[in-house]
C-alpha cells in the first residue's frame, strides 16, 4: 500500500513537472526565442549562444546546465536534483520539437507578455513540485546559505551581466524588451506559488479580544489563537488576538474590529504559504497561551 502510494505520487509529480516544462518550452520556442527576446539565467545564456553559433537551443541548455548539476548533488537533495536532471532534459527535447513549428506573433510586446505569463506559470508548477530549469538556481539556494545574500538577489546579479550580453548581441531595445518579459515571467511565478487568495497574518491587541475572537470565527469561519502578552510601558496582561486570512477577508476584519473597539491595535503581514485554520461556526473558543 505504502510502495503503491509513492509510485502514485512520483508519477503525479512527473506529470506536473511535464506539464510545467512543456510551457516554458512553448514560451520560449513560440513568443521570446523567435523575436530575439531571451529570459534570465542560463536558458538565457544558452539563447545568446545558440544565436551566435547557429546550434540547436536544446543541446546548450543541456550542456550549461551539467556543472550546476553536479554542483547541485554536492550540496542539494537528491529529490530536488532528480526534478531538476528531468524537467532540464525535457526542457532540451521540448525546445527542440517547438522549434520548427511557427511563432505566434511578431509583436515584441504581446511577445513579452503572452510569453512571459505562460512561461511564469510553467515555472510555477515546476516550483511547486520541487524542480528547477535553471542551474543559476541551484548555485544561488546554496551560496545563500554561505553568504548574506537572498536567492533572489543572487539570481538578480547573474541576469544583470545576462540580460546586459543581450543588449550587446541583439540591441539594447531587445534588451529592455527582456527585461519586461522577465519582470512578468516572476510576478506570474509568484501568483502560481502564492496564488490570487493571498493569506494575510493578523495580530490583534484590543480591551475586547473574547468578542473579537467569537466574531472572526463566527463571520469569517477562521480559527483563532489567544497568545498572552505584557504591555511593554503599563505592564499589563494583554490577551492578543492571533489569526490567518485571506486578502479578500483582510476588509471584512477590519470591519468586525472597529464595530467592537476602534482603538484597536492591527498589525498585518503576508504570509507565503498556510494550511488549514478553517472552523465551523459556532465551534467552542479554544483558547492557547
Amino acid at each position: 500500500m505504502v510502495k503503491s502510494s509513492l509510485i502514485l505520487n512520483i508519477f503525479k509529480k512527473l506529470f506536473f513537472l511535464s506539464i510545467g516544462v512543456v510551457l516554458v518550452g512553448i514560451g520560449l520556442e513560440q513568443f521570446l526565442v523567435p523575436n530575439n527576446i531571451i529570459d534570465g539565467g542560463v536558458v538565457g545564456i544558452s539563447i545568446i549562444t545558440s544565436y551566435l553559433t547557429k546550434f540547436p537551443l536544446g543541446l546548450f541548455i543541456l550542456l550549461f546546465n551539467l556543472p550546476f548539476l553536479y554542483f547541485g548533488y554536492k550540496h542539494l537533495g537528491k529529490n530536488f536534483l532528480f526534478s531538476s536532471i528531468y524537467s532540464i532534459a525535457l526542457l532540451a527535447i521540448t525546445v527542440t520539437i517547438f522549434h520548427h513549428l511557427p511563432k505566434v506573433t511578431g509583436d515584441l510586446l504581446l511577445s513579452c507578455i503572452f510569453g512571459g505569463l505562460i512561461i511564469g506559470i510553467g515555472l510555477g508548477i515546476i516550483f511547486r513540485n520541487n524542480g528547477s530549469l535553471d542551474g543559476t538556481e541551484i548555485v544561488a539556494m546554496t551560496l545563500s546559505k554561505k553568504i548574506g545574500f537572498s536567492v533572489g538577489e543572487i539570481i538578480m546579479f547573474f541576469n544583470i551581466f545576462i540580460l546586459g550580453s543581450a543588449g550587446l548581441v541583439f540591441g539594447w531595445d531587445k534588451a529592455m524588451y527582456s527585461l519586461i518579459a522577465y519582470f512578468i515571467i516572476f510576478k506570474t511565478i509568484d501568483l502560481v506559488l502564492e496564488g490570487f487568495d493571498e493569506s494575510k497574518s493578523v495580530i490583534i491587541v484590543s480591551e475586547y479580544p473574547e468578542e473579537i475572537a467569537t466574531a472572526i470565527m463566527n463571520r469569517l469561519e477562521r480559527g483563532v489563537t489567544f497568545i498572552d502578552g505584557h504591555g511593554g510601558y503599563t505592564g499589563e496582561y494583554k490577551k492578543i488576538v492571533f489569526c490567518v486570512i485571506t486578502r479578500l477577508e483582510l476588509a471584512e476584519l477590519k470591519h468586525i474590529v472597529s464595530d467592537i473597539d476602534p482603538s484597536a491595535f492591527i498589525a498585518i503581514e503576508n504570509v507565503h504559504e498556510v494550511t488549514g485554520g478553517k472552523v465551523k461556526k459556532k465551534r467552542p473558543l479554544i483558547k492557547f497561551s
